[in-house]
């Protein structure tokens, strides 16, 4: 299986780019987000997905390893297929899709063509849980740690929300303040989606 390919791009089009590695072209399906980072001539590094079915090999390229990781994770949901993951990608970045999740925010996710409100409201409820999880997954040097934070589900929520692009010292307040609101024993999901709702009120 191809995992990445690195090489020149040789064209873009409007769902795919063409990425020659020693000669040889790839089609590669991307979302928007990945082909708006593509510039025919110039070199290019993408993390892959391959998905072979009895008819076709094809590839799927991502900027990030965290774009294909959400990639493989909505692909979980029943009805959604490599098409409609490439969609939701393309109408949400990895941090909009993790607050549309927290929030279960459907609309949010219901703009991604193919996507109505049936299937948004089943992507919400099916993966609205194992968001937390995804946004804790560090990738790199994006993963930020925690000088100073609570201890357990707390910190885990700080560090959730630190990656979405809250400051160290904001992000503690909030979680601490859904804390005070939901009880100390609750879980690292609850923290993160009553800080973000605090926050959206």
């Amino acid at each position: 299986m191809i995992g990445k390919l690195t090489g020149t791009v040789d064209s873009v089009a409007e769902d795919h780019a063409i990425l020659d590695v020693g000669g040889v072209g790839y089609l590669v399906h991307c979302p928007a987000s990945t082909l708006s980072k593509l510039t025919s001539g110039a070199t290019a590094a993408l993390m892959i997905e391959t998905k072979v079915s009895d008819d076709a090999i094809k590839l799927y390229g991502f900027h990030t390893a965290e774009e294909r990781e959400w990639f493989r994770l909505l692909q979980t949901v029943q009805n959604v297929g490599s098409r409609v993951a490439l969609n939701v990608l393309s109408a949400l970045t990895p941090r909009a899709l993790e607050r549309a999740l927290a929030l279960s925010d459907k609309a949010a996710i219901g703009k991604a063509q193919g996507v109505g409100p049936k299937l948004a409201l089943r992507i919400v409820t099916e993966l609205k849980d194992k968001a937390p999880a995804m946004m804790l997954r560090g990738h790199g040097d994006e993963t930020t740690p925690i000088a100073v934070a609570p201890r357990g589900p707390e910190a885990d929520a700080v560090a959730a929300l630190v990656k979405l692009g809250y400051q160290q010292g904001q992000a503690a307040e909030m979680v601490a303040r859904a804390a005070n609101d939901l009880g100390a024993t609750a879980p690292v999901d609850a923290l993160i989606r009553e800080s973000l709702r605090a926050v959206a009120r």
